[in-house]
């Protein structure tokens, strides 16, 4: 199974994943792609630990900013992709919340949340040396390769970027247009896509108009 959620912000998306993960496995690989450029960001990402911690579920934190294709493909077993080092923890380190080079996927392939890819991609696009938007294509190509291959259930969140208003720079409206050619593809991969608004989720896929 592979699941897709979308929204807008403080839509409640993200809790709408969790829950769903909840109801499908035991436990769970949390993908967590943000960064803490600055405390503001920081008290965002320890707060939605701590609300993971506080649901008493069997959480598995992994930290991977820009290389989520590639966990994808080691959480999954997938041939041709070196093996992560330890799972679900390395001696001496905290066990709710690793860095990717820290795991190694167990057998079968675990569940996984993602969350979320408008963050991946904009990390993705940030870091590029030169050409941004032909390395950001390029990653979205492998994430959606790994997301087809990955052969575990896949629950991804990621966000609506372009209901807004158009940015007003070109990187802006660089990252809108990619994060939408992005959401088309992940969501043409899965299974259930959620569109999440006020809290209330809508599955799209079976409501879809097809010509």
């Amino acid at each position: 199974m592979k699941a897709l959620v979308t929204g807008g912000a403080r839509s409640g998306k993200s809790g709408f994943a969790e829950r769903l993960c909840m109801s499908l496995a035991p436990r769970a690989c949390y993908i967590a792609t943000a960064q803490a450029y600055d405390t503001e960001m920081k008290d965002r990402i320890d707060l939605h630990r701590f609300q993971r911690e506080s649901a008493g579920y069997d959480w598995q934190t992994l930290e991977e900013a820009q290389a989520l294709p590639e966990l994808l493909r080691r959480l999954g077993g997938l041939p041709d992709i070196a093996q992560i080092e330890a799972w679900p923890a390395v001696q001496g380190s905290d066990p709710a919340s690793l860095h990717a080079s820290q795991a190694s996927p167990p057998s079968p392939a675990p569940m996984v949340l993602v969350d979320c890819l408008t963050l991946w991609l904009s990390n993705v696009l940030l870091a590029a040396d030169e050409d941004g938007e032909a390395a950001s294509r390029a990653a979205i190509d492998e994430l959606a390769t790994a997301v087809a291959q990955y052969p575990g259930s896949l629950v991804i969140v990621t966000n609506e970027v372009g209901d807004g208003i158009v940015p007003e720079y070109p990187l802006g409206r660089l990252y809108r247009d990619l994060s939408g050619i992005m959401n088309q593809r992940i969501a043409h991969l899965c299974d259930q896509v959620f569109l999440v608004t006020a809290g209330i989720p809508i599955e799209l896929k079976q409501l879809e108009y097809k010509l």
